[in-house]
């Protein structure tokens, strides 16, 4: 069959709509007589009773935003980009261009103008063509809300709009419900507020931003006029891509607003003769943490915690929420600062990350989260939108981890002023085993260490065999379960990868880590957060207690009500005595440590608690330090498929063939960077008081003091305590078989020998005279550690 064209064809087409109205008109003329009856089935009426109070009970789709922690937006999520404005939000002059052009007796009207609909069915078929529409503001309302709202699917919102007598009548049945249950200004509200405008803006406080960088209120007459008119087609009418037509358009409403008496005719002239006044460009907001900018982590991480504690992601986008968030804005400007300063953001292959997180009794407030990267989708350019700053680091944060080891230690009887076993390099521990059960030999990274040091110092100065060694006493599980409980969650709930298939099992890291007892745990080989561990600073300098890390501090609705979330529960990890005696254990880092050099260049002058670490073969470093008001992390690792060590040289780290990075370099210089400004002008705040439990252990690691008693008499006490005992004789003034010296002395770890010096009674020899050649010796004391250097390169098991 041949198609018809020309003015036949036309009158065809044009008389095919036309019945389709008439049948409408027909229908919905006879519903107010008969009630509906025979008209639609019971199910059809009550899917009609159903709808009208979705419209009266559900909103429209808002967008949320996402502020910093004074209330300064960071980030829009949205599927539609609307923003919900109250009726005295709306200049009249905007509600007249409307109705003028959409719907003149709205007032007079209860939801379905029938005189309209005639009115619109005769002037059509007399021009030939659909000049005049036939649905009310309240019928258009209907179908923009179950367009916009209820159609999730291509062909749900192609069933929205079907041009059908079925769908046609649905439609004034819902208007003339819900005429019966809001009044006609807020019927109108609503209109404005849901319908789309172009350029992904819908409702009128979107458009009215998008085309004029204003707000509803101020609309003027020929901006109100250009809105109103692009209602019918904004793609036809759009002011960007066909301003003669959307000029032409605009002037229509203003000619129809002069004959109904809603302007006057100098009104009119001037509106019509004022330019179209588009912004250039056009004021859009960017959608989702895309647009966040140096934030865009920050925002992920938000997004990821809401979803998280029960939030949907459709929720979020829908819901018009305002999420104020615990973003320090000054914070993150000198997090994303000093990160930089160390490793320019297109620097290939390398991250530097950090958190930074408030301590706290109730919370532990996240204030800033950033990465050397940016934040983006462009791979070529270095960007990522990965959670850097928040997700695992697959090479592992190194001796940080000697902080776990070191609270086992405490809770276990030892004291901070332990003296620490520190074997030289190549000690062969019986728990540091391959696969086949031989011992791995462990390496310091500085050598000449004296054979015992405290446990402070240890942690200062990051041996690696005397942490190998105390982990034979606190054994590995008890560690993993104090990693976990200071704010390592992640390692008890990501899945453990199998090293030879590649493939995720269904136990966790931390199940695979105790079962196997693999001692390289306390050099910090595991995946690791750095908000983690960040946090982990926060927990210590809250007196032992852990919260979560969040980026909340409130939420609310588009009515500006408080939507509740659920977070896990503060708990205590630790008690506080520990946390407090084990923070001042790590007081020295910034002083006679690996990180001491980074904080001399930044001029650090406050107590602090630090400890840095490094990775094997140097493919990462790391560093986490903490203030009573702050405790950041930094780990900085070359994030490529097939990592490999890192230099440290002069334009910030870069893959290389041997690694030199450590701890104390690029990380801990990024740390001091960033928090030096932060508390720069404010008084220093001490160090919490020790705990004199934790100072020098419980009674079941003391060791009776027996120097000065001869040497049966000490051995006989000591042995009778439960202490193995050895001894040596030395040469000193004290009489024949006096003690004069014990290792150790004070504490000692359960079954550990102690070794007693006896005098021999003899005065060792007089000193050479003067002029003589010195005597070739050992140095007198431990020489200080390697710039940044610490003990974190060993082999990981």
């Amino acid at each position: 069959m041949r198609l018809l064209s020309g003015p036949v064809g036309r009158s065809i087409a044009l008389l095919a709509g036309l019945s389709v109205l008439l049948g409408v008109v027909v229908a919905g003329m006879a519903f107010p007589v008969v009630g509906g009856l025979g008209i639609l089935s019971n199910e059809a009426g009550d899917s009609v009773t159903s709808s009208s109070a979705d419209l009266v009970n559900n909103p429209a789709p808002l967008t949320t935003t996402v502020t910093d922690s004074d209330g300064r937006p960071l980030a829009y999520l949205f599927d539609q980009n609307r923003t919900e404005v109250a009726n005295d939000q709306i200049s009249p002059t905007m509600k007249a261009a409307i109705l003028a052009i959409e719907d003149r007796r709205f007032y007079d009207h209860q939801g379905v103008d029938w005189q309209g609909t005639l009115r619109a069915v005769v002037a059509n078929s007399t021009s030939g063509d659909v000049v005049q529409g036939a649905s009310t503001l309240t019928q258009q309302y209907v179908k923009n809300y179950m367009l916009y709202v209820d159609a999730q699917t291509e062909a749900e919102r192609l069933k929205a709009t079907e041009q059908t007598p079925a769908r046609k009548l649905k439609e004034a049945r819902i208007a003339l419900q819900l005429e019966r249950q809001l009044s006609k200004d807020e019927i109108l509200n609503r209109y404005l507020n849901i319908v789309f405008l172009g350029n992904g803006s819908y409702g009128i406080a979107a458009g009215a931003r998008t085309y004029f960088n204003t707000t509803p209120d101020k609309l003027t007459v020929p901006q109100a006029a250009l809105l109103a008119g692009m209602v019918r087609s904004t793609t036809q009418f759009d002011p960007v891509q066909n301003p003669e037509t959307a000029t032409q358009r605009r002037n229509l409403v203003i000619e129809q607003m002069r004959q109904q008496g809603m302007i006057d005719d100098a009104q009119a002239r001037q509106a019509t003769a004022a330019p179209l006044g588009i912004a250039d460009p056009l004021v859009r907001i960017p959608n989702g943490c895309n647009g966040a900018g140096d934030t865009g982590f920050f925002c992920k991480y938000v997004v990821q915690y809401l979803t998280e504690a029960g939030f949907s992601e459709e929720q979020i986008n829908r819901g018009g929420y305002t999420i104020r968030t615990t973003l320090d804005r000054r914070a993150m400007q000198e997090v994303k600062r000093a990160l930089d300063a160390e490793v320019p953001p297109r620097t290939p292959n390398v991250a530097n990350v950090m958190s930074l997180v408030q301590p706290g009794q109730d919370a532990h407030r996240v204030l800033a989260m950033g990465s050397s990267r940016t934040f983006g989708l462009d791979a070529d350019a270095e960007e990522t939108s990965f959670g850097l700053p928040y997700q695992p680091v697959n090479l592992g944060a190194g001796s940080t981890y000697k902080i776990f080891t070191a609270a086992t230690a405490l809770e276990k009887g030892l004291g901070i002023n332990y003296s620490m076993q520190v074997p030289p390099s190549g000690y062969a521990s019986p728990i540091y085993v391959d696969g086949s059960g031989r011992p791995i030999p462990v390496a310091n990274a500085s050598e000449g260490l004296p054979p015992r040091m405290s446990m402070t110092d240890a942690l200062a100065q990051s041996p690696n065999t005397a942490f190998i060694k105390l982990e034979e006493f606190t054994g590995v599980p008890d560690i993993v379960d104090m990693a976990v409980r200071l704010g390592l969650k992640s390692l008890a709930t990501t899945p453990f990868v199998d090293p030879g298939s590649g493939e995720r099992t269904d136990r966790s890291i931390a199940e695979v880590i105790k079962e196997q007892e693999l001692a390289s745990f306390t050099l910090g080989v595991t995946p690791t957060s750095v908000l983690e561990l960040a946090n982990v600073g926060a927990t210590l300098f809250s007196e032992g207690r852990w919260c979560p890390p969040t980026p909340i501090d409130s939420i609310t609705d588009a009515n500006g009500e408080i939507v509740p979330i659920t977070e896990e529960p503060c708990q205590q990890a630790v008690d506080p005595g520990l946390a407090n005696t084990l923070v001042t254990g790590m007081s020295q880092d910034d002083i006679s440590g690996t990180s001491a050099a980074a904080a001399r260049a930044a001029g650090w002058s406050r107590p602090m608690a630090g400890k840095t670490g490094t990775t094997q073969q140097n493919k990462s470093a790391a560093f986490v330090g903490a203030i009573p008001e702050m405790s950041g992390a930094v780990i900085t690792f070359d994030n490529s498929n097939s990592p490999r060590p890192l230099c440290d040289g002069g334009n910030g780290p870069f893959a290389c063939g041997e690694g030199n990075i450590f701890g104390g370099k690029t990380p801990a210089r990024t740390w001091y960077g960033a928090v030096t400004p932060l508390v720069a002008g404010t008084p220093p705040t001490p160090l919490p008081a020790t705990d004199p439990r934790y100072l020098d252990g419980g009674a079941e690691s003391r060791i009776p003091d027996v120097v000065g008693r001869s040497a049966a008499d000490a051995r006989g006490e000591l042995e009778g305590a439960g202490w193995q005992v050895t001894t040596r004789t030395v040469d000193n003034r004290a009489t024949e078989g006096t003690v004069v010296g014990q290792e150790p002395r004070g504490a000692a770890l359960p079954g550990e020998p102690v070794t007693l010096q006896v005098s021999s009674g003899t005065v060792p020899a007089p000193p050479p005279p003067p002029g003589s050649p010195p005597a070739v010796g050992p140095p007198a004391g431990p020489p200080p550690p390697e710039e940044g250097a610490d003990g974190g390169d060993g082999d990981g098991g």
